[in-house]
């Protein structure tokens, strides 16, 4: 799957809702050709790899590949457009699929809700849920529902903070303050909004970007965990794929349309588009496109960047994350209460265990890093062959790589102690606890992030949330492997923090934030006083952080003006969360000689791979149903079964999770929600050979749905009949 525990992801914070004083979003789409002109994004210079800006969609010849809408019908200044009806769901995309804010996004991305809400007597995880009204719906704490209403570029402004004589960390620290006077400036002129600033390019552009988030989120229908995580870690970043990775979600607004918490007064949310679901789906050849937020991609990173990746982190995170994943795996075995627990956080770790596996492999078998350093060989060239060219930026790629050699040196111990911290829940919390506490005493705009006045009650949220998911036995088998791993005494966790803690209530944790340092140093708890005893060490490793933020920024900065001159063209910049588009068709592949793979796989493949034993367990009422022959009108007439994934060519990473598959009319095919193995690399690289993306087929979601499930009043909602 893309994307691991959806409630993590970007610092975006809920906000009050008012009506929108900024243009509408197809406007603003419109616009956003001439900032990335301004910034320095060619519409005209692509290379093979697309994640898109939406607005230079009318420069491209999209008709002769299969698109039958107009630019401005994806977007319109002056009426509503199809980027209207797609909206961001935590880390992942989803789609509004009616008019009473009905969403269509993953499985995995509905994950936390469904965990959440489970219990050993209403497990919704093991047995799928389905709320046959508007009251039976029930509410995802955590989520957030985020819309796109405006953004500009502040560019100048961020980088005026940066003076000549700073050093890397001050540079760093500058620029985060910087950023938050500005979006701090920005809610002040706009009462009700919520203002984050994205980096572009590092250390060069800088875009503020408005937004209105829908805080009471609901969970309407899951389906059982042996369909939404068929296959489960076996099959995942895997094709052929029969997963149903599907959920639908509903965003909820107060009676006057404003933004609220969950309250059962509230009434669902009125998107201004909502996308049509086509129960025809997609068939081999066909063109389809994707809109959604990518995460995070580093195709602008130079070789030092992922010879670190290849040597350092991805290795270390496979073994981490293997052990902790076995040690949960062990203390789930026997009591499902603690399996649903784990259960979440166990999914996010198997999910980036697997892609770094599959990111280590491509990068040999890609011969990334090679091709990488022949490119910046090229450049270096270029370069040198110019004194005053040289004078400027002669030394940039080796400062990089310096910085990188630096990073090696302490990897492991930077890497296992920040992991230490977050992966043993009780030390995690604490941390959280004294952390706040610290930086609460400073001035606001100079805290830490999430310890802002704005973001406070959101980051006490969260951390609650995660506590309600502890289970202590767990945790000292986890902190006693750390201790052995980091080798020194001085981190072992002594008996009292396993004993009676005083992070046991959520009133009482509640408080806790409340306290000041000192206060909090007075209270009889094992894992405050070690998170105080490391907290010297802890601030050490988090400046020197800054310190090589500050350092990259810089250099990065100065790679992308000279590698603009040099190739006489610009480039849109890294995946950062923001919306884009990637298109393309239906499509087999060969991964490796001999071999090749069809683009779609059915209903007959998820009984064959069928054993009876997890992760391979097919529910009984999917059995009947199809061994009945009751497929209805979601039979595909040629392949004489029911479709259950795509396989396809677009661009996709981690945050596309839940993007709609789009066909040439903008109806939806289909929900995304994998990359095959060999396009674990897309973070890094794209090649049309091997790059592909996965999706469940709409006429599996609406079988599924509709006729196994009987959630008809779903597909009534959507204008889908069931038989």
């Amino acid at each position: 799957m893309n994307s691991g525990d959806p409630t993590t992801g970007n610092s975006q914070l809920p906000l009050a809702f008012v009506k929108p004083v900024f243009p509408g979003w197809c406007f603003v789409m419109r616009t956003l050709l001439v900032l990335f002109l301004v910034l320095g994004f060619s519409v005209t210079a692509f290379a093979d790899e697309g994640m898109y800006p939406i607005s230079s969609i009318d420069r491209l010849s999209l008709k002769d590949q299969g698109l039958d809408l107009s630019a401005d019908e994806i977007f319109n200044p002056d009426q509503t457009c199809l980027v209207d009806g797609i909206c961001r769901v935590n880390g992942c995309t989803g789609s509004f699929v009616s008019p009473s804010g009905l969403i269509i996004t993953n499985h995995h991305c509905a994950y936390r809700a469904i965990q959440s809400a489970s219990s050993p007597k209403n497990d919704w995880l093991k047995n799928g849920f389905f709320g046959k009204t508007l009251e039976e719906e029930i509410p995802a704490p955590g989520y957030v529902v985020r819309i796109t209403e405006s953004y500009r570029d502040v560019s100048k402004e961020v980088l005026e903070a940066v003076a000549a004589g700073m050093t890397s960390a001050e540079r760093t620290k500058a620029i985060e303050k910087r950023r938050k006077e500005l979006e701090k400036q920005a809610e002040e002129a706009a009462p009700g909004m919520r203002a984050d600033i994205a980096e572009m390019f590092a250390g060069r552009t800088y875009v503020l970007f408005m937004y209105t988030y829908i805080r009471d989120v609901r969970l309407v229908f899951a389906p059982p965990s042996a369909i939404g995580n068929f296959g489960g870690a076996v099959d995942n970043w895997e094709w052929p794929r029969h997963t149903g990775d599907f959920s639908f979600m509903r965003a909820y607004v107060a009676a006057d349309g404003s933004t609220a918490e969950y309250d059962k007064a509230n009434v669902p949310y009125k998107p201004k588009r909502f996308i049509k679901v086509s129960s025809g789906g997609a068939n081999e050849g066909d063109f389809v496109f994707l809109l959604g937020y990518p995460g995070r991609t580093a195709r602008h990173k130079t070789a030092s960047f992922l010879t670190y990746e290849r040597d350092v982190r991805l290795p270390f995170v496979v073994g981490l994350y293997q052990w902790q994943i076995q040690t949960m795996d062990q203390a789930s075995a026997k009591d499902r209460l603690v399996a649903l627990k784990h259960s979440s956080r166990k999914q996010s770790l198997a999910n980036v265990e697997k892609r770094s596996r599959g990111q280590l492999k491509g990068i040999r078998r890609a011969r990334i890093v090679y091709k990488r350093q022949k490119q910046e060989d090229a450049l270096q060239e270029f370069i040198d062959s110019d004194p005053q060219r040289k004078a400027k930026y002669g030394e940039v790629l080796g400062m990089i790589e310096a910085t990188y050699a630096q990073m090696t040196q302490d990897a492991v111990y930077r890497l296992t102690l920040n992991n230490y911290v977050s992966s043993v829940r009780g030390l995690g919390l604490a941390f959280t606890i004294y952390d706040a506490a610290v930086e609460r005493a400073k001035e606001d705009l100079d805290r830490e992030t999430a310890y802002m006045n704005r973001n406070m009650d959101q980051t006490v949220d969260r951390a609650i949330l995660g506590w309600k998911d502890w289970h202590h036995a767990t945790d000292r088998i986890i902190a006693r492997g750390f201790s052995k791993r980091l080798g020194d005494a001085k981190f072992s966790l002594d008996g009292s923090a396993w004993g009676e803690t005083a992070l046991s209530e959520e009133s009482t944790i509640r408080e806790m934030f409340e306290k000041s340092p000192a206060e909090l140093a007075k209270v009889d708890d094992g894992f405050l006083k070690k998170v105080i005893e490391m907290y010297p060490e802890l601030m050490k490793l988090r400046e020197q952080a800054k310190e090589r933020d500050g350092k990259l920024a810089k250099f990065y900065a100065d790679l992308i003006d000279v590698k603009q001159e040099f190739q006489k063209a610009s480039f849109v910049p890294d995946a950062n969360g923001t919306l884009r588009m990637t298109f393309g068709h239906v499509k087999g592949y060969s991964p490796e000689d001999a071999v090749f793979k069809m683009p779609a796989t059915t209903l007959k493949g998820v009984m064959q791979k069928t054993t009876g034993v997890d992760p391979f367990v097919t529910p009984r009422e999917v059995v009947n149903k199809y061994l009945e022959k009751d497929f209805g009108p979601f039979l595909h007439p040629t392949l004489n079964d029911v479709p259950v994934a795509l396989l396809y060519d677009t661009d996709t990473t981690g945050g596309n999770s839940g993007s709609p598959i789009l066909n040439g009319k903008g109806d939806l095919v289909g929900v995304n929600f994998d990359r095959a193995f060999e396009a674990t690399i897309n973070d890094f690289a794209w090649n049309e050979s091997y790059s592909r993306s996965i999706g469940v087929d709409i006429r599996y979601v609406l079988w599924l749905t509709g006729k196994v499930y009987q959630a008809k009043r779903l597909l009534d909602e959507m204008g889908v009949a069931a038989e």
